[in-house]
């Protein structure tokens, strides 16, 4: 387990954060040897370029999978992640793009298989979040903005990927702790999180007879870009700081909860969330 690191304070004008203009940087690998779970795979994956979904990437190219590496604008991060994932030896496909439009996601799928030939995994990992202390401080711009990017998103990628997901695939959902303990500082975030779970159980209802898989991770605090473009400088000193291990997850952390749950490992898991956050206890 990686040692409490000290967090300076710090923060991003700009939503999504940049990975390159944090410090300290985030761990996104280790040394842990390769099995092949994951051997001749194709992945899916949004917010690819930096925090969980940059270790996501990683942790599945050094299973075997190649990887399509969704993200926004963030280009410098998104090759940085490709050229991780082609050093482990796997091919990857790097693709920006605004989910948050219908005709987005439809081509982020189009463009996979094009390049690859199939899809087995989808990772819905990207999303925003603003603080705002008081309900009245949200506007319908940001609540809009909030739901396509988190939630909207989700539906759509799944709606283009699952005619092309055979038995044994796999759907994976970034939810969050939020979704289960709220945080009156993130209302809306937190609200798509929570619609997330939902999604994530009526989908898996929905594709069991067809052998896929449909299941999400739940983390709690993770040192990613997100925490410096939403927070202000103190607070970011001092994030992670409140759960039983008493600091933030590394996203090298979390990645192994999406491994297990892309590989025949969790072949009998569906409609299921893991809840990697530290050690605080969630009773759903």
């Amino acid at each position: 387990m990686p040692d409490k690191r000290t967090i300076p304070p710090q923060h991003q004008n700009r939503q999504p954060g940049l990975e390159k203009q944090m410090h300290p940087q985030p761990i996104y690998t280790n040394d842990k040897p390769r099995l092949g779970r994951l051997k001749d795979k194709v992945a899916l994956i949004t917010g690819g370029d930096s925090g969980i979904g940059r270790a996501v990437a990683i942790a599945f190219a050094k299973e075997g999978a190649s990887v399509t590496i969704a993200y926004l604008d963030e280009h410098e991060d998104a090759r940085h992640t490709a050229e991780i994932v082609e050093w482990y030896g796997s091919k990857s496909l790097v693709l920006a793009a605004d989910i948050t439009n219908e005709d987005a996601c439809k081509n982020l799928v189009q463009q996979t298989l094009t390049h690859f030939g199939k899809l087995d995994i989808l990772v819905n990992n990207a999303a925003v979040q603003f603080q705002q202390k008081d309900i009245t401080n949200i506007t319908a711009e940001q609540l809009e903005l909030t739901f396509r990017t988190n939630i909207f998103s989700q539906f759509y990628l799944a709606k283009y990927a699952v005619p092309y997901l055979k038995e044994g695939s796999s759907i994976i959902n970034t939810a969050s702790i939020t979704a289960f303990r709220g945080n009156p500082d993130l209302m809306d975030y937190s609200a798509t999180k929570a619609a997330i779970i939902g999604f994530t159980r009526s989908l898996s209802q929905s594709l069991v007879s067809q052998g896929i898989r449909v299941n999400a991770v739940a983390p709690g605090p993770v040192w990613t870009p997100l925490i410096p473009a939403s927070f202000d400088e103190e607070k970011v000193a001092e994030f992670g700081n409140d759960v039983p291990m008493g600091r933030p997850a590394e996203p090298v952390e979390i990645a192994p909860c999406y491994v297990f749950l892309a590989s025949d490992e969790s072949a009998f898991i569906t409609g299921q969330t893991l809840h990697p956050n530290g050690g605080t206890v969630i009773n759903a």
